[in-house]
């Protein structure tokens, strides 16, 4: 890998670790280069980012590297959260969102094995929502974290209690299953954004 390669990669694992961040030492272990490259690269990203055309910043605390925010733009960033966002919710949240209802509790490993992708974000996103939550650990190695649904989520979608949830035929496929409750939650979705307009 050339050298500009290498710094996309590195820029792209600063994003995608997201508030969690990431060290030095992980970094040179993911992309498999010493740690004086890390830090060169590093620094030249650093400079980069000083530039006044760049928005983002890289933030250093306890050995954790993080992408933030430039604090000269808080104000515009302060009128982004003042924003209303809109009610409705993604195809990946609402698929999600269907699993977790219809199998709870689960583990965000489960999710993954029936949507067959990554669900990080949509959980993150439904957690941020309060549709669902942590319920406990799951007495398997590592304790995985087992997610269920909320009240709020209950009041989202108009229901009072989980066996109002309409049922699913057991004989169909898991996808089909799928299909069928992401329907359900999309015109749910649908009735509640018509009726909060």
């Amino acid at each position: 890998m050339d050298k500009r390669e290498i710094k996309g990669i590195i820029e792209g694992l600063l994003f995608a670790s997201g508030d969690e961040g990431i060290t030095r030492k992980q970094i040179v272990k993911i992309v498999g280069i010493s740690l004086d490259k890390t830090d060169e690269i590093l620094e030249e990203l650093k400079l980069e980012y000083d530039q006044i055309d760049r928005g983002i910043m890289i933030m250093e605390f306890q050995d954790v590297l993080h992408l933030t925010t430039k604090p000269m733009h808080s104000h515009f960033l302060k009128k982004l959260l003042e924003i209303p966002r809109s009610s409705r919710m993604s195809q990946a949240a609402l698929e999600t969102l269907a699993i977790i209802a219809y199998n709870q509790p689960i583990t965000k490993t489960e999710i993954e094995n029936i949507r067959g992708v990554s669900s990080d974000r949509p959980v993150q996103t439904l957690l941020s929502r309060s549709l669902i939550e942590e319920v406990g650990r799951k007495d398997t190695p590592g304790k995985p974290i087992l997610y269920g649904t909320t009240k709020d989520f209950l009041t989202y979608f108009g229901l009072t209690s989980l066996e109002e949830l309409p049922p699913l035929p057991e004989e169909e496929e898991t996808e089909d299953l799928n299909r069928e409750a992401d329907l359900f939650f999309e015109q749910f979705a649908e009735e509640f954004k018509e009726e909060n307009n």
